[in-house]
């Protein structure tokens, strides 16, 4: 989440990307919120202390005086609950309004609501003229079954099979190659997590409206859809030195969506699946705006190279205002293969990433 100092010195900025990221928001709301939670904390910890007070005096007397003062303890206690509960009820509502707060979007993002609208600025590799389609040339050699993925699983079920289930496992193990020899630690992710997790990284929001796109299993538990949502709270409630930064992670994980909305239903092959696995990049690092346009680069730059090693043609692609989920900064695609994203503020994912020792470390 954003820094709530930085939301009321900069609310002309948060409305702004609020609207370009058509996301609707209170702000008003939020900010006479906080004001009412500050006032409310130095009223809580001024009656505290007048009880705490009033307590030792109680232990410090005797016969009527130490009767009254026990009353006048009594009554004063009942107070300091019921304010007490008045302040938990508005910090509640605090953290819910916070949590809406989109964050805000690098200047470089073009405008824009839809994939439509997203900006490709570079294309590599030649196109080469295909007699086939992939999934024609997959199911000529065996090498995926659509039918019975249907039959066992529904819609957009599928069987990788042969060389398809060999060549996928072989491309995991030569990403997770490449980035362990660029420094990255290699990681095998759980999907299965905390809601707070995907509260904390801006896929969910903090009222009981979930997203549309994320499964719940009956344990109040979670599957992701990418292995980031994990990786985010693997250093939750630490402290970490800023000489420990960055931190490299490179995770494999099976991942789960819904695909619960329009813009997938009319794809056929699988691309738009609910169940698939996918290699992650993870960078921790200072909270400095250049740090992490550098570190955005380098990740970007190291998936290019991949689909380079790959010979794989392929466009790099700027999603538009409207395109990053909540807590992103900037996102780019590489179509159908693989998308690098950032998140610029030196608060944001405040609820998972862990406490530094040294505040300016803090992303």
């Amino acid at each position: 989440m954003l820094d709530i100092k930085f939301i009321r010195e900069n609310k002309d900025i948060i409305r702004m990307a609020a609207e370009k990221k058509h996301i609707a928001i209170d702000l008003d709301r939020l900010i006479a919120i906080d004001e009412k939670r500050r006032m409310l904390i130095v009223e809580v910890d001024e009656m505290r202390r007048q009880h705490k007070e009033a307590s030792e005096k109680v232990a410090a007397s005797e016969g009527d005086t130490r009767t009254a003062l026990i009353q006048e303890v009594k009554e004063n206690k009942d107070k300091l609950s019921h304010k007490e509960f008045e302040l938990r009820t508005v910090e509640q509502e605090f953290d819910e309004l916070m949590l809406e707060v989109p964050n805000v979007p690098d200047l470089s993002v073009p405008d824009g609501t839809s994939d439509k609208d997203n900006q490709e600025i570079k294309a590599a590799g030649k196109q080469r003229a295909a007699k086939l389609d992939y999934l024609t040339l997959m199911q000529n050699l065996n090498m995926v079954d659509l039918e019975r993925g249907t039959k066992v699983a529904g819609f957009r079920g599928y069987f990788l099979k042969n060389d398809g289930a060999l060549l996928s496992i072989a491309l995991w193990q030569f990403t997770l190659d490449r980035f362990s020899q660029k420094g990255f630690t290699p990681f095998i992710a759980p999907s299965l997590v905390k809601r707070e997790n995907f509260v904390g990284t801006g896929w969910m929001g903090a009222t009981a409206k979930e997203a549309e796109d994320v499964y719940k299993t009956q344990d109040d538990l979670y599957l992701a859809g990418t292995a980031e949502v994990a990786m985010m709270g693997y250093h939750a409630d630490e402290i970490l030195s800023e000489a420990e930064l960055p931190k490299k992670y490179v995770a494999l994980s099976p991942c789960f969506r819904r695909e619960a909305g329009s813009h997938g239903k009319d794809t056929k092959g699988i691309f738009r699946v609910h169940e698939f696995y996918k290699v992650e990049q993870v960078v921790l690092c200072r909270a400095d705006h250049q740090e992490s346009v550098r570190w955005h680069e380098e990740l970007t730059q190291n998936a290019e190279e991949l689909m380079k090693d790959l010979n794989i043609p392929y466009r790099v692609v700027v999603n538009c205002w409207g395109g990053p989920w909540l807590g992103a900064g900037k996102k780019i695609r590489y179509r159908r293969l693989a998308a690098v994203g950032t998140a610029l503020p030196r608060n944001a994912f405040e609820l998972v990433f862990p406490r530094f020792s040294d505040p300016a470390a803090r992303h």
